[in-house]
């Protein structure tokens, strides 16, 4: 889809066809004979874009609470914030007046951003024409777009707008494939140098699989944020948005955990309980932060189960009750399962080179009772731990 296709999609032709689209209740195995019957009604550039804002309408209701007003492409929505997300960042951003969403996309985050304060501006700049158009539709959707300007400009040779604070989500894919380090991202990270002599107080959204040596450059928080247990991305927090050195963030909540320079590693055998901390957690490097808030030890200096023998209910970890813990030979866990009457395995692992899959095969599960077994080390030995959620 170009600008002018979806000049044609907002209009009401266009919306006519989305509705005639969304009638169909397509699914996208069945594209191309969703695509036949409409383009009988409708040239065959607007039935396409029709019937494929209205699929990716599906897909962003996870992401959105408005998605079926929204409209969006492939690209550009595998790379947004969810609105939750933006709506927790933009709290930080709550007391400037001024606010510009740089590399803005498809205005996920301004979403947020434009509903910080009552009286707030944001400015969203992209270099895509497209998606400052979509943005400026999906603002409207959520009644905002009277609290924002659209600006069409390239990054990498135009300067940030004068704004009070700002929010970076550079481009993490080019032709369908992921950029792994801050250099190749689109502008690269290191733009920021510069910007930062004007506009101090600036976020930027990352990959939260980033090499941390790559940011040892940077003066900044690191902030880790997972949603519904999924790891979703690393925000990096500059100058009066900077609250902490190493933070992790659980959605809904939220739920904050900072780093405890003071917090040591001790390690214990498998006890009653095992946690499991969030993927937040253990990128923030927080996993001896947590064991000292719960009173655990971990299995292992280098592993990042812990245990503990009671238990200290956490919004950080899934907790465990541990009913065996056994050296691992594969013999012995078949026969500890069938004694428990196991049939529906369930297998993790950390520090093990064992595929979880082929371990269930090879147990051959038989029974009314479910297990999750951890495959672990304990001081350096390969160990496997039956538990339950506790």
């Amino acid at each position: 889809m170009d600008c002018s296709a979806f000049e044609v999609l907002l209009s009401p032709l266009g919306q006519a066809a989305l509705a005639a689209a969304e009638a169909l209740s397509p699914a996208e195995e069945d594209f191309l004979a969703h695509f036949t019957r409409l383009q009988r009604q409708y040239p065959a550039d607007l039935a396409r874009a029709a019937l494929e804002t209205v699929l990716l309408r599906v897909k962003a209701r996870a992401k959105f609470s408005r998605a079926g007003r929204m409209y969006f492409t492939r690209e550009a929505l595998e790379q947004a914030s969810s609105e939750t997300i933006a709506q927790y960042r933009a709290v930080r951003y709550a007391p400037f007046a001024s606010v510009g969403d740089l590399a803005s996309g498809l205005g996920g985050d301004a979403i947020g951003l434009s509903g910080r304060n009552e009286t707030g501006t944001t400015t969203l700049v992209d270099a895509d024409p497209l998606r400052l158009a979509m943005a400026r539709a999906n603002l409207e959707a959520y009644g905002r777009a009277d609290r924002a300007s659209f600006v069409c400009a390239d990054l990498a040779a135009a300067s940030p707008p004068s704004v009070e604070a700002c929010w970076f989500d550079p481009a993490r894919r080019e032709a369908g494939r992921r950029a792994f380090s801050v250099r190749h991202y689109r502008p690269p990270l290191s733009i920021i140098k510069s910007w930062l002599d004007h506009t101090s107080a600036l976020g930027v959204k990352i990959s939260p699989g980033v090499d941390l040596a790559e940011l040892a450059a940077y003066d900044c928080e690191a902030e880790f944020i997972s949603a519904q247990g999924e790891l979703k991305e690393c925000a990096l927090w500059f100058g009066p948005l900077k609250t902490a050195a190493r933070r992790a963030t659980l959605l809904p909540g939220p739920h904050t955990l900072l780093a405890e320079p003071e917090a040591v590693s001790r390690v214990s055998p498998p006890l009653a309980y095992l946690y499991e901390p969030d993927p937040a957690i253990l990128r923030a490097g927080l996993v001896t932060t947590l064991a000292a808030r719960l009173n655990a030890c971990q299995l292992d200096p280098s592993i990042a189960y812990l245990t503990a023998d009671t238990l200290t209910p956490t919004p950080f970890a899934r907790a465990f009750v541990i009913d065996e813990a056994l050296p691992f030979q594969l013999k012995r866990l078949r026969a500890r399962l069938r004694a428990l009457q196991v049939g529906t395995v369930t297998v993790k692992k950390r520090g093990s080179p064992l595929e979880p899959e082929a371990l269930i095969h090879e147990l051959k599960p038989s029974g009314p009772e479910s297990r999750t077994v951890f495959l672990t080390r304990v001081s350096g030995k390969p160990y496997a731990l039956i538990g339950r959620p506790s």
